[in-house]
């Protein structure tokens, strides 16, 4: 008997567990008269729609799913003004949640999910404290500058603040694994030392701007404190250069190393993000990411023909970097009236005349400009008054022009016919390759145009990819730049 009521035990139990599988959020919204309902998640700085229902006969709106789903912290989506309150979805993800229409999170009841239970005390306290905190202010600001009177105000509101980290500091003792210690925690500001004063601080607040985030917790991922806390750090507390950044990006890497999907997540976004900025040498962020992580085996997530990709496209970008000496080609000079005079001909191969190969090395200048273009190109047609003025302007300041018409044997003679319509340009070097044999395509990564770059008298580039109308001020910069470094060695 004892045997078969153990058994009956086990499978009891195994039949409750097997039913506690997937996830099942049951949601009802007094006052709220919409059909639908959306969850929604957080992944990194993004938001995005899990599942939509319809109101059930019994009022509840109810999520579900057989597969469980990943932790974090979800939204209950509102239509049609989107209000919404959150949910925190963790290990336990079959519980109800009963709130009003009017007051969702001051009204919110939970059943059956301790971490909820606890989440939304926590978000009851912080409403009353804040809404304390309010009157307080407003009664210290209608006084003015009177201290004596604002001084007991002022000591309520230190009263306030300190309850309020009382209370997140025995919350986080309370469930120190838990996701919301996590977000307690990660929002907690760097405490610097008072004593410290300004680099002192900014160091120090870099230094320990990650103490409180809990890279190990993944359910962070899907909660807007960790991707918020690395922008904070790269955009804010980063020097914007190449150089520096690349050192943040690491920083952040070797932070989330041990959790192979928070890693996963920051190398894939930076990669991403610098390969696609607009703001000038911030490629050398991708070159260094691909370099570093991608071409040493550190993405085993990536595909062999995605990765080959990467790496080719950083092997490409890295001669080009701005710091880097411009990669020395030779393009035969466009004899446009030569060419003019045989466009007609019958053989495609004989309708341009070239004069020999110029070398970019040899231009002998404090500054050139590599412009690459095309006459059919519409960002071309409209840069080129620009870049007539610019020349125009600054030819006499020591900047020459190498000018690459980007067309192939075919269309060669449209570079002379778009030139001979602009007499102004015939006043810089005109150079074509109707072959390719320059290879200057290839070597300068041309998949579009137009294309800038600057260099100064010894081909180191300085600055590229700009547009024409930012040549002036950027060339004023460089100009100024380079006087200051003359005068520096002649003391």
């Amino acid at each position: 008997m004892n045997r078969i009521f153990i058994t009956i035990l086990f499978l009891s139990c195994f039949c409750s567990l097997q039913a506690k599988k997937g996830y099942e959020i049951k949601v009802k919204i007094d006052g709220f008269s919409e059909k639908e309902l959306f969850l929604a998640y957080h992944y990194g700085g993004s938001q995005y729609i899990k599942d939509t229902v319809n109101v059930g006969t019994d009022g509840y709106f109810t999520f579900a799913g057989e597969e469980a789903l990943d932790c974090g912290l979800y939204l209950a989506v509102l239509p049609p003004n989107n209000d919404i309150f959150q949910i925190l979805i963790e290990d336990n993800q079959h519980f109800s949640m009963t709130t009003q229409k009017e007051d969702l999170v001051g009204a919110m009841q939970v059943k059956d999910s301790k971490n909820n239970i606890q989440f939304y005390e926590y978000l009851q306290f912080l409403n009353t404290k804040g809404k304390e905190a309010k009157t307080l202010r407003e009664e210290k600001e209608a006084l003015g500058d009177n201290e004596k009177k604002t001084k007991p105000i002022q000591e309520k509101l230190n009263t306030l603040d300190k309850a309020v980290k009382e209370y997140q500091r025995k919350a986080v003792d309370k469930s120190p694994n838990s996701l919301l210690a996590a977000i307690i925690s990660g929002s907690w500001e760097v405490q610097i030392p008072k004593e410290l004063k300004d680099k002192e601080r900014y160091l120090y607040a870099k230094k320990h701007w990650f103490d409180n985030i809990n890279f190990k917790n993944s359910c962070l991922l899907r909660s807007p404190i960790l991707n918020n806390k690395a922008d904070y750090y790269i955009e804010k507390l980063t020097p914007q250069h190449p150089d520096s950044i690349s050192q943040s990006v690491d920083a952040i890497l070797e932070k989330a190393r041990p959790n192979e999907d928070i890693f996963k997540y920051f190398l894939v976004t930076y990669l991403n993000k610098y390969a696609k900025s607009k703001i000038v040498g911030m490629d050398a962020v991708y070159v260094h990411i691909a370099e570093k992580y991608y071409a040493s085996g550190q993405a085993p997530w990536t595909d062999e023909e995605q990765l080959l990709k990467i790496v080719e496209n950083a092997e490409k970008l890295k001669p080009l970097l701005i710091g880097k000496t411009a990669p020395e080609i030779k393009v035969p000079e466009l004899d446009i009236d030569g060419t003019l005079a045989i466009k007609d001909a019958e053989s495609e191969h004989k309708r341009f005349k070239l004069n020999p190969a110029v070398s970019l090395q040899d231009i002998d200048s404090p500054f050139t400009i590599l412009f690459i273009w095309s006459p059919d190109c519409g960002h071309c047609k409209k840069s080129m008054p620009d870049i007539i003025k610019f020349y125009d302007e600054y030819k006499e300041k020591g900047v020459k022009l190498y000018s690459i018409c980007h067309k192939n044997y075919k269309e060669t003679p449209s570079c002379a016919e778009f030139i001979k319509e602009r007499p102004e340009m015939m006043t810089w070097l005109n150079l074509t390759d109707p072959y390719f044999r320059s290879r200057y395509a290839q070597i300068y990564d041309v998949k579009s145009t137009p294309q800038v770059y600057i260099l100064d008298e010894k081909k180191e580039i300085l600055s590229k990819r700009i547009g024409a109308k930012q040549l002036p001020e950027v060339m004023d910069a460089l100009i100024e730049m380079k006087a200051k470094e003359k005068e520096k060695q002649g003391k």
